[in-house]
């Protein structure tokens, strides 16, 4: 049976980026599962499986258009070190949790650190990547 909207689907995959670095995969382990058409996963991701099989596989990139949009400089902010939680000692990569004007919650990262100041990036990490996925379809229910 052919994966449509409405089905729940188990895919094994592997994304990596331009340059080859991995960033996921489900290999070694249980192969995802989402419901098509219900947007659990990036669009482009979900798109591709529409009409596969289970055994099927395929490779497509997804831009970042269509994955998780360009990177937002407005998302991108220096804040005093003395902003920051008393004790912690920031550094680059380090990620880090904030509560919006809204209640929810922010993830960022710390991009660069400096005696003063912190950079900290609120863009998701794959912001401005495009994203390559070799997929295969396991199962449709």
């Amino acid at each position: 049976m052919a994966a449509a909207n409405g089905n729940t689907v188990r895919v094994h995959y592997t994304g990596t980026l331009d340059d080859g670095t991995v960033f996921d995969t489900s290999r070694g382990g249980d192969p995802i599962e989402f419901a098509v058409g219900k947007r659990m996963v990036i669009a482009g991701f979900e798109e591709a499986v529409v009409g596969m099989e289970p055994g099927d596989s395929k490779k497509l990139t997804i831009p970042a258009t269509e994955a998780y949009g360009e990177h937002d400089p407005r998302l991108v902010q220096d804040v005093p070190r003395s902003e920051l939680p008393q004790g912690l000692e920031p550094e680059p990569g380090m990620q880090l949790k904030a509560s919006g004007g809204d209640g929810r919650e922010i993830a960022l990262v710390v991009t660069d650190v400096t005696s003063e100041m912190v950079r900290l990036d609120a863009n998701h990490p794959l912001a401005g990547q495009d994203l390559t996925f070799e997929i295969q379809l396991v199962e449709v229910a």
